[in-house]
């Protein structure tokens, strides 16, 4: 069954790491009204290459929903046919269009609002703005509930933290909203958190736990119990590549948390 896709207009385009060469684009969808998706959600692109072969790739939406619009953060990659058909001026001028299809995908803040732990690495901050626009918007309610929810953000330099300041903000607002950013190989100046993103969960984990008066690892839930039916106090949402989360969830996985509390999405 064909998919059905929108013609979706270049409104903006901003390079947000010169180094990284990561670029942010807002596109307009002209032909409705809104375009209705869920935070965490993808779109999937679709161009022919020189050869007349069709690509699609896809790229989670990297803002809430808001109205016909939507946003992406996408790094230019080497040899990559829609990196760089997207990043390339004379290829996508503002105005240009693309076709895409969607949305796609179950990567999203569970039903109940509850604590939570949002753990990055590169552009897989995208769905993490989505869903902190969706949380705290700038115009209506607050959607956290007063729940505690932490951002973990790992890259390799400073230079390819992406959306820094626009998170800064968004922590001196919010008191509940925790924004930690992690480098892996950090310059002697940077003066922020170092090694990887599992090493600050492990600490949030085990402070909270601490806090609250709950045993590490936790007990295994009731096995009569439906899966679907049980309730966690606290989730945690990871995107990035596939070793980091594996090793995240394998971290989560030997302080007793069950798999249903860990939602991930990996990008190779």
């Amino acid at each position: 069954m064909a998919r059905e896709l929108y013609t979706a207009r270049l409104a903006r385009k901003e390079c947000i790491s010169e180094v990284s060469q990561c670029y942010h684009f807002e596109f307009v969808l002209d032909e409705l009204e809104s375009f209705s998706y869920a935070s965490g959600q993808f779109v999937s692109a679709v161009a022919d290459d020189a050869k007349g072969k069709q690509q699609t790739r896809a790229y989670s939406i990297a803002s809430a929903a808001n109205g016909n619009r939507f946003e992406l953060c996408v790094n230019r990659v080497e040899e990559g046919f829609f990196s760089n058909h997207l990043a390339d001026l004379p290829d996508l001028p503002i105005g240009a269009i693309i076709q895409v299809h969607g949305p796609h995908g179950h990567f999203v803040v569970r039903e109940q609002v509850t604590d939570s732990i949002l753990v990055a690495t590169g552009t897989g901050v995208a769905p993490m703005r989505a869903f902190l626009q969706w949380l705290f918007p700038e115009s209506g309610p607050d959607r956290s509930g007063g729940k505690e929810i932490w951002l973990v953000y790992g890259t390799r330099y400073e230079s390819d933290i992406y959306y820094h300041e626009e998170f800064e903000a968004l922590a001196g607002r919010k008191p509940n909203f925790h924004y930690l950013t992690t480098l892996s190989r950090a310059q002697e100046s940077w003066s922020g958190q170092r090694g990887y993103v599992q090493d600050q969960v492990a600490r949030i984990v085990e402070e909270r736990a601490a806090r609250l008066g709950q045993p590490l690892p936790q007990p295994a839930p009731d096995l009569e119990i439906p899966a679907a039916q049980l309730n966690f106090d606290i989730y945690a949402y990871i995107c990035g590549l596939n070793n980091m989360v594996a090793s995240v969830r394998d971290l989560l996985a030997g302080y007793g948390w069950h798999r249903k509390q860990i939602v991930f999405e990996r990008y190779d």
